[in-house]
């Protein structure tokens, strides 16, 4: 009888932490980011805040896919020329390489569709722009708990021939 008491026991304690194990490294997420947008192309010189929205799914411990909405804040010329505002939606997957329990760096590639107020000379030509072109990064996150982390983040996004850079501490909430 304490035999089976203690199999079953040791049964529901595996069994209870492959579950627990298994719900940290995949589920729904979402977060919030800000940090820096920085340009240098074409005239433009200047770096301005940037805030991001993002949430997605972990599939497995090592890879998730993920939506995000970035502003990258008013960048200006560095004479004269008009000042631009640029946003993007995007869709990334995301490779997780877990360094310790707590602690992991990821890279993450895919495409955002951009939309620029304002013209950078030689890319639109006009007042406004849009288009759809890739965007790829790299990030380090440390888990604080299993629902919440914070992820430093460096991500480039490219606008037709010009490139944007952002800088950004994020938050991370796991559902």
């Amino acid at each position: 009888m304490r035999s089976k008491l203690l199999a079953t026991t040791l049964a529901a304690v595996l069994l209870g932490g492959a579950s627990l194990a298994h719900a940290q490294d995949t589920g729904w997420y979402a977060g919030v980011g800000a940090g820096q947008a920085l340009v240098d192309e074409r005239g433009y010189d200047d770096e301005d805040a940037a805030f991001s929205v993002f949430g997605g799914y972990q599939f497995h411990r090592n890879f998730a896919l993920e939506l995000g909405y970035t502003d990258f804040g008013k960048l200006e010329p560095r004479g004269e020329g008009a000042n631009l505002e640029a946003s993007s939606v995007s869709l990334a997957a995301v490779g997780i390489l877990p360094f310790t329990e707590k602690f992991s760096g990821y890279a993450k590639a895919g495409l955002q569709r951009w939309d620029i107020d304002g013209s950078l000379p030689g890319l639109t030509g006009t007042t406004s722009g849009d288009g759809t072109d890739p965007l790829y990064g790299l990030g380090l996150q440390y888990r604080f708990t299993d629902a919440v982390a914070l992820r430093g983040e460096y991500v480039r996004s490219e606008f037709e021939d010009a490139d944007v850079d952002t800088a950004q501490v994020q938050v991370r909430f796991d559902f």
